[in-house]
């Protein structure tokens, strides 16, 4: 039994430590906001054909928060979230930032910051998916300012780190509409016709949730929040100017309201399959948008920040200052969906069409250069598969608990389905669900890949429904195991 003690002891130790950790730890709290507006003009990433923007509507800015629970100067855990108006982070982009913060703070663990992209699609292109002209901003320019500007704001945002207090809050808000439209031969079409005999509904879930995190100072003054939308911000995706979509509004409606340095950091929620695209009941939308006399851009920045707002009255009084601050970040192994021969074919000669127009009419490369690329990545899926299956994807998945909320981030455009099926398995009071933590590819549900059509085909899609459900289980048992104190 003696022999037994300092096992005993051991485990004792660690429960107390795991205690600290849970219920008794200070919350320190850092914000920062870097200004990541490209130079002009420059490519906007997000449509298969090349556009070049000329002038800025709106400023494109990253937004910082950073997150320490420590106790008597010992840290027991830590998460550095930056929201950025771009269309996604390719992985080489995230390693860039993390090693420039690594120049400054050697310390940190860097593996502990993640990105997430608002997916707007009129900011800068970051990555090599377009042929850009000479005299407009190239990528390796704009990756060079964005990871300086990026890295000297979380940097800023650890170093300003102070006691603090949080809360969170549930709302709702009609924002993001499924876009995939079925029909009655059982096909389904993204932003298909609705006004057509033949249509029999909208694919999936429509989720209208707004989930929120409020921060503040030890002063009590609320100095960010954080703000999950399942819905993309692709208002204005068509257009050829710099626009940070809805989320400019927002941010300037709750500086308006809570004062012009609030650091407000918007993330996507699963929404691969929804967009603000009205799909129905246009004309009556319409009509209510111009009696308040709004655009669409700020109608759907009004409901978010509505919603907001309710939420903070409601828990504005519930703040904790010491509270469960755990972040485990994992490398997830997912199988990639397979191509099949007929895939394979039909994207070869896709290819081989684009590579013809090139060459017949070199001008037009800027203009079809996309697509091939876009065809091309499965000609090569199917050559690997051939020599090397079965083959994997790799993501890097990112789990915080932060007092009864739990994060999850995935790095895909995951349909609304995905994120349903972890929130309601998560032993979290609340959980959000966070995608495009990442470059993002669609990841479809099965009745998707059934009903085919764009976002649900082999080239939309780098995983398919089985990774999706493997995505979805782990990341519950990852949630789950920080609730194990819990029934």
């Amino acid at each position: 039994m003696r022999q037994l003690k300092p096992i005993a002891v051991g485990l004792f130790l660690i429960t107390i430590l795991w205690a600290v950790n849970l219920h008794s730890a200070e919350l320190r709290i850092g914000t920062a906001t870097a200004d990541i507006t490209p130079a002009l003009p420059v490519a906007l990433g997000g449509q298969f054909n090349l556009r070049i923007a000329h002038t800025a509507a709106t400023p494109l800015t990253a937004n910082v928060v950073a997150l320490e629970s420590s106790e008597g100067g010992r840290s027991f855990g830590m998460a550095i979230l930056v929201s950025c108006d771009l269309v996604g982070i390719p992985d080489d982009f995230l390693a860039q930032v993390r090693d420039e913060v690594h120049k400054s703070l050697p310390n940190l663990e860097v593996n502990k910051i993640f990105l997430n992209a608002i997916h707007t699609h009129t900011a800068a292109v970051v990555d090599d998916h377009y042929l850009i002209p000479k005299g407009v901003t190239q990528v390796d320019a704009y990756r060079a300012f964005f990871v300086q500007h990026v890295s000297e704001a979380i940097t800023q945002a650890w170093n300003d780190r102070q006691a603090g207090s949080v809360t969170w809050g549930l709302s709702h808000a009609v924002v993001g509409y499924n876009r995939r439209t079925t029909y009655a031969n059982g096909s389904s079409q993204m932003y298909g016709a609705t006004n057509v005999p033949e249509f029999r509904g909208l694919e999936g879930y429509e989720d209208h949730d707004v989930n929120v995190l409020f921060f503040w100072n030890q002063d009590g003054k609320l100095i960010a929040t954080i703000i999950e939308v399942p819905c993309p911000a692709q208002e204005v995706e068509n257009d050829t100017t710099v626009n940070a979509d809805f989320w400019h509004p927002v941010r300037v409606a709750l500086r308006q309201r809570f004062g012009r340095d609030l650091c407000v950091l918007g993330m996507v929620g699963a929404a691969g399959d929804q967009s603000p695209h009205l799909m129905y009941r246009k004309a009556a939308e319409e009509r209510m948008r111009k009696l308040r006399n709004l655009s669409r851009l700020d109608e759907i920045a009004r409901r978010i920040v509505l919603a907001v707002e309710e939420a903070y009255e409601t828990v504005k009084n519930d703040r904790h200052a010491g509270v469960p601050l755990v972040h485990k970040v994992e490398t997830l192994a997912l199988p990639m969906r397979l191509v099949t021969e007929q895939e394979y074919a039909e994207a070869k000669a896709e290819c081989d069409k684009a590579a013809a127009q090139i060459a017949a009419d070199p001008k037009a490369a800027d203009q079809v250069y996309m697509r091939l690329k876009w065809n091309e990545g499965v000609v090569k899926r199917f050559e690997k598969q051939r020599t090397d299956p079965p083959s994997k994807y790799e993501i890097e998945l990112h789990v915080l608990r932060i007092g009864d909320v739990a994060l999850c981030t995935n790095p895909f455009e995951l349909f609304t389905d995905y994120g349903i099926r972890i929130q309601a398995r998560s032993k979290a009071l609340q959980t959000f669900v966070i995608q495009l933590v990442g470059a993002g590819s669609y990841l479809p549900t099965e009745k998707a890949v059934r009903g085919g059509s764009y976002s649900a085909i082999v080239q939309s899609n780098v995983v398919g429904p089985e990774g999706g459900q493997i995505l979805v289980d782990r990341t519950v048992e990852l949630i789950n195991v920080l609730w194990s104190d819990t029934k």
